[in-house]
């Protein structure tokens, strides 16, 4: 016991659990992060394929999140989950993607072209039905 405190309890008595109002920065159910799956394309120039591959395997070293990426020489497409607070920012945090890595991993210059962002129960929901994209398999880098 501190020096001066009053004993709060007798020997042997339990302590009582209370609770605390959550506040006003308490984050309700639907502002915790979601999963998205997010497949982003992107395509330019025609880059020798060698190069085309091995900026994409640098970008799946500095970034494990990937699953999988398939290229050609003009054109390439990165699938991955995204864990978010809402569509909007899973489709930021994709739009900067490409561009940011760009220098890092020695991605070629090309432009996004296409994305597609869904939630994890649209995605699950259309491999059941078997339309959609194809389950992210082989994970990897692979050619068209």
């Amino acid at each position: 016991m501190r020096p001066g405190a009053a004993a709060s309890r007798t020997v042997g008595e339990e302590r009582a659990l209370t609770s605390v109002a959550a506040g006003d920065r308490y984050k309700e159910p639907e502002d915790l992060p979601r999963l998205w799956h997010v497949t982003l394309s992107v395509s330019g120039r025609e880059a020798p394929l060698k190069e085309v591959r091995r900026a994409l395997e640098q970008l799946a070293h500095d970034h494990p999140f990937l699953l999988t990426s398939r290229y050609a020489n003009d054109h390439a497409e990165i699938r991955y989950w995204e864990e978010a607070r809402d569509l909007h920012d899973a489709a930021a945090v994709a739009l900067r993607l490409w561009g940011e890595h760009r220098q890092t991993a020695g991605l070629p210059p090309w432009e996004i072209v296409g994305l597609e962002v869904i939630d994890r129960e649209t995605y699950h929901q259309r491999i059941a039905e078997g339309y959609g994209p194809l389950p992210a398999t082989p994970v990897g880098v692979h050619p068209f």
